[in-house]
Parts: structure tokens; sequence; C-alpha cells
């Protein structure tokens, strides 16, 4: 019979498993029985702009369309030119600083320089 693990969340040994997923009986946290290695495939995904290019960080890009920003009267410019991004996994790949501020944008709005 294979071990069971302890808890990732309270590092309990309180756990048993239920289907596909073990459950912690003190804190009630689920995870998954099979080793998740899907989060590291989303750090080595390939990020690419509108036309297909492969962005790295630190490259520099420019807006390919006016943005405007929920929850304010900002309007990111078609044209603006964005230096040293950041790739991050998530919704919105890249994280970049601008004039206006520190904003996270999808990668199809945008075009390598």
């Amino acid at each position: 019979m294979p071990a069971i693990p302890a808890c990732p969340q309270c590092t309990l040994e309180n756990t048993y498993q239920d289907g596909d997923n073990y459950v912690c009986a003190n804190c009630g946290f689920e995870w998954p029985v099979a080793a998740n290695t899907d989060a590291d495939d989303d750090s080595s995904a390939v990020v690419k702009d509108s036309n297909g290019t492969v962005l790295n960080d630190g490259d520099a890009v420019v807006l390919i369309k006016d943005l405007k920003v929920k929850g304010s009267s900002i309007t990111l410019k078609q044209g603006t030119k964005v230096k040293s991004i950041r790739l991050v996994g998530g919704d919105h790949e890249v994280d970049c600083k601008m004039d206006a501020g520190n904003f996270m944008l999808k990668a199809a709005f945008l075009k390598k320089v």
C-alpha cells in the first residue's frame, strides 16, 4: 500500500484518498493524486506576439491597438513602446512598466520591436 503524503497546506499527516484526490481531514485541503507537472509547463510556455514572433524577458514591444484600462480613465495608445518586458503565467502574459504605471498585458496586443 503506497504511503499517503502529508498535507502540503498544513503539513499534518491526517490525510486520506478520495477518488482522484487526497484530502486533509484537519484543514479540508484537496490536491490531485497524480503529480501536477503542468505548473512547470506554464513557466516554460512559449509566448508569441500578434505576428507570431516569440517573446522573451527583456524584449521591447509596441502596442498595436488602443487599450482602455479597466477601472480608470487611462487609455494606452497604439504605437506606445514598452521596454524590458517580463513574461509571467496566466491570461495576461506580459508584465511591464509604462509612464502611466505598471500593467499586465496580453501578448495578442503587442508587436516585438
